[in-house]
């Protein structure tokens, strides 16, 4: 199966590369957002209802800037790249759903957690938020390590037929197969969905630590330090899988000024793509690692200003991951399938009008992302989730 030649316009193809970027950045952002899904798995931390509550009201007054983050990164991964929405939804539909599923389950259950006589009662709305903390982050991150193993599914640009599951030694699981089918490289999806897991539990931990008053929730404190520190060693030992498959798995390539967009497999194809543009990729990652590792070991020694700089760090390493995706000659929905039904910047694109009357509407994402720092302010400049705060019955307290 072979795409219809692809025309090099070279307004039409920056375009393009101008609005992957986009989406690295507001997918960097997201990343750093997941704080909330990861601070959500660990209210076992608290000891009694006080410190729960401080938990609560430090998250509840921050998932709704996640939802946004994930909105603008979802609306224009679909509306710049059309073809990934309809084969990854028309296709892998259940691992998206359950994504979905999950923060659709978080949405309500801060508003209804601590609403006296709730219907279903106070565990079940904190079931859903470690749901959403535990089960959506791992399998958003094994859908990221996708982009990197491949789908099983074959597309037909001329008919516009998609066929899902049509690879013989494959699962057919709807998407869900990503966690499971090893040979077609489950072990990566699942430690980027670990790696990712971590990574947030860490952030939320940090969050936290900065969030709440130290000298009135000083035991709870040093337990979540305990669990930084805990989470790290996991963290750890899935980057380091992560990055064994990225430098030595054959990965997905073609030539873009090649017509025909042949893709075919090449060895160290990822560690290439570091080391493309004078290595500048690697050495973005290798800076946003440094800063989130010195924002652990910061509040491991007592700060509590880590998450400035891990939050800062987890944002490039999410803009590079995703970059060298895409970048570069990369398919960034490969089809193990068939290779030639593998998605890529060009072929899955909107047309070139569509691109750039986007890019005209994309001069409002600044001022989103404007609205969300500004809202971050308001929230923070009453200082630290105190006691007090949370008794004070006219206190929008969760």
């Amino acid at each position: 199966m072979t795409w219809a030649p692809i025309t090099v316009d070279a307004t039409h193809f920056y375009l393009q590369v101008y609005w992957w970027i986009i989406i690295a950045v507001l997918g960097g952002l997201f990343l750093l957002m997941t704080f909330v899904q990861g601070g959500q798995t660990l209210f076992h931390v608290a000891k009694d209802e006080m410190e729960e509550r401080a938990l609560v009201n430090s998250l509840g007054r921050k998932w709704e800037l996640t939802f946004t983050t994930l909105v603008l990164f979802g609306g224009a991964l679909y509306a710049a790249f059309p073809l990934f929405y309809s084969i990854s939804f028309g296709g892998a539909y259940w691992v998206w759903m359950l994504i979905l599923f999950a923060f659709v389950l978080q949405a309500v259950s801060y508003e209804y957690m601590n609403k006296p006589n709730n219907l279903i009662g106070k565990n079940a709305y904190k079931f859903f938020l470690y749901f959403n903390g535990v089960i959506g982050v791992v399998l958003f991150g094994a859908a990221v390590g996708t982009f990197f193993t491949g789908s099983n599914f074959s597309y037909d640009p001329v008919t516009r037929i998609l066929q899902w599951g049509t690879a013989p030694d494959g699962f057919n699981l709807r998407g869900l197969e990503a966690a499971i089918d090893f040979k077609h490289g489950a072990w990566f999806n699942l430690a980027m969905g670990v790696l990712l897991f971590a990574m947030a539990r860490i952030l939320g931990a940090l969050w936290l630590i900065n969030d709440v008053d130290n000298n009135e929730f000083s035991e709870l404190i040093e337990r979540l330090r305990g669990t930084v520190k805990r989470c790290f060693i996991v963290l750890l030992v899935a980057l380091l899988v992560v990055l064994f498959g990225l430098l030595t798995m054959k990965g997905y390539a073609y030539d873009i000024h090649d017509p025909t967009g042949k893709v075919y497999l090449e060895d160290g194809k990822y560690l290439h793509n570091l080391l493309s543009f004078g290595a500048l990729p690697l050495i973005v990652f290798l800076i946003g690692l440094v800063l989130y590792v010195w924002g652990v070991l910061a509040t491991l020694k007592g700060s509590n200003k880590g998450i400035w700089f891990s939050g800062l760090g987890t944002v490039l390493i999410g803009i590079i991951v995703i970059s060298i995706a895409g970048f570069f000659g990369t398919p960034f929905y490969p089809s193990y399938a068939d290779l030639q039904s593998s998605l890529t910047i060009q072929n899955s694109s909107g047309s070139k009008y569509a691109l750039m009357v986007m890019a005209w509407v994309s001069v409002a994402v600044p001022f989103v992302l404007g609205y969300i720092i500004w809202v971050w302010y308001q929230m923070k400049k009453g200082g630290p989730i105190t006691k007090e705060e949370i008794q004070d019955p006219e206190s929008h307290a969760y």
